[in-house]
């Protein structure tokens, strides 16, 4: 991709100084291979939810904007991004949800991706830091409806929970959390103390934008190797970067081994920096953006590093939604 260039500002991007509060929400499905189920999983988050979850009444169109459904099959997981303004996202999380608890069933999920629920992870996310106070609201009213319509246990993190990670929560995937809280060694925040029988546990988080980024590694790199440097680059590591999470994966479907990564701190760690890291020790084949992402994250790409799929139009945030603040 070409160069892209990016604006300056001390809000989280996609901050303007005036016009309607624009907050998103980007949920994550424990589903990418099942194209039907992804379908109608991401109408029901489209369709804003029930009026008596607070959604639209009868008649009237949502308010909510379904942006982009990303979905992969190797990780069996679905990333969907909604906007919609205050109030109108956590009844729409619900009504996604719904669907989802009805369509998938954790025990069969054998994704490489990290996870813990059919609705893994509910984030509702903030443009601007004015807007972080909505944001943590929504969010904790998307949790108490799925808890107390869907009877769905939620654990909050990040800002939430006192900045306990998704990390934290899934380390050992959905076995070890029944047992933590079995054991009494995690409570739950909202619903059952034990996990949903087949959707599992929801992750429910208000924070500012960050950008999952994933790198194809040329061959014949191994998972192994994979695995090292995604050690060396995260941050902790030995050469880590501030925000940085990155794990290395073998994608069989693909035929291939990624590095995935969500990167926390874009306006610390530029996307320019993830790639110089890695490449110092693997040869990088292409890269892939999952969901939308703040423009100065781009600001210096290489523009010979390939990105399938990638249109600035409908991936950056400022682009997406133009005087959204």
């Amino acid at each position: 991709m070409g160069a892209v260039s990016a604006g300056r500002s001390d809000d989280p991007p996609g901050a303007a100084d005036d016009g309607p509060t624009t907050l998103l929400a980007v949920p994550n499905v424990s589903e990418g291979r099942d194209a039907a189920a992804v379908e109608a999983i991401a109408a029901a988050f489209a369709s804003g939810g029930l009026p008596e979850d607070g959604g639209p009444p009868p008649g009237r169109p949502s308010p909510v904007r379904l942006l982009d459904v990303h979905r992969d099959a190797d990780h069996n997981r679905t990333v969907v991004t909604l906007a919609g303004p205050p109030g109108a996202l956590a009844p729409a999380l619900v009504a996604g949800a719904r669907e989802a608890v009805d369509r998938i069933d954790l025990r069969r999920n054998d994704g490489v991706h990290p996870h813990v629920g059919a609705l893994d992870v509910a984030p509702v996310v903030f443009l601007s830091e004015r807007d972080r106070g909505a944001a943590c609201a929504e969010a904790l009213l998307a949790a108490d409806l799925l808890a107390r319509r869907l009877e769905l246990p939620v654990l909050t993190y990040g800002v939430l929970a006192q900045g306990r990670t998704r990390a934290q929560l899934r380390r050992g995937g959905p076995a070890e959390l029944a047992r933590r809280l079995a054991a009494g060694d995690l409570a739950t925040d909202f619903g059952p103390a034990a996990p949903h029988p087949t959707g599992g546990v929801t992750l429910v988080a208000a924070r500012p934008p960050l950008v999952a980024f994933n790198v194809v590694l040329k061959p014949p790199v191994t998972l192994e190797r994979a695995r090292e440097v995604a050690a060396l680059v995260r941050e902790g590591g030995a050469e880590g970067l501030p925000g940085l999470r990155a794990i290395g994966l073998e994608l069989e479907r693909a035929g291939a081994i990624q590095i995935s990564m969500n990167v926390e701190s874009p306006e610390r760690t530029p996307l320019r920096d993830v790639v110089a890291a890695i490449a110092r020790h693997v040869e990088i084949s292409c890269a892939e953006l999952v969901a939308l992402a703040p423009e100065r994250a781009f600001e210096g790409f290489p523009a010979d590093l390939p990105i399938p799929g990638f249109d600035p139009d409908r991936h950056l945030i400022e682009r997406a939604l133009p005087g959204a603040r």
